[in-house]
């Protein structure tokens, strides 16, 4: 029966990529633009016309606050909503800054046309 040997080198080495992975795994991940999206896509409707407001919707935005952790996850949420926001015609703030009491949570910022991320 043949034995496999590995060299004291390629073991230091791959102990040393399993634990970057394992690093890795427990790295803070920031929010992309495309989550925020997806989540607050079932809004959209409400944002235009009002009337009652999708549980699909308030679901995203819990889960949006859920999500967002750190001060670079809302800065991220907030610039990819505004972004978003400003190519859909007929948006209506008023109606979108009903939208986090309404569904039962909060925002730690408010959406307006002059939202400034960055603070």
């Amino acid at each position: 029966m043949a034995r496999f040997a590995i060299s004291p080198m390629a073991l230091t080495t791959m102990l040393a990529m399993v634990c970057m992975l394992v690093a890795a795994a427990h790295v803070d991940a920031t929010i992309t633009c495309a989550e925020v999206t997806n989540l607050l896509t079932p809004c959209i409707n409400y944002a235009i016309f009002g009337g009652t407001v999708p549980p699909a919707c308030c679901d995203g935005i819990k889960a949006l606050n859920a999500a967002s952790n750190t001060t670079e996850d809302h800065r991220t949420s907030c610039s990819c909503i505004m972004d978003g926001l400003s190519k859909i015609p007929g948006i209506n703030y008023e109606l979108v800054g009903t939208l986090p009491e309404t569904c039962g949570t909060t925002c730690p910022y408010k959406i307006t046309p002059t939202t400034d991320c960055s603070k």
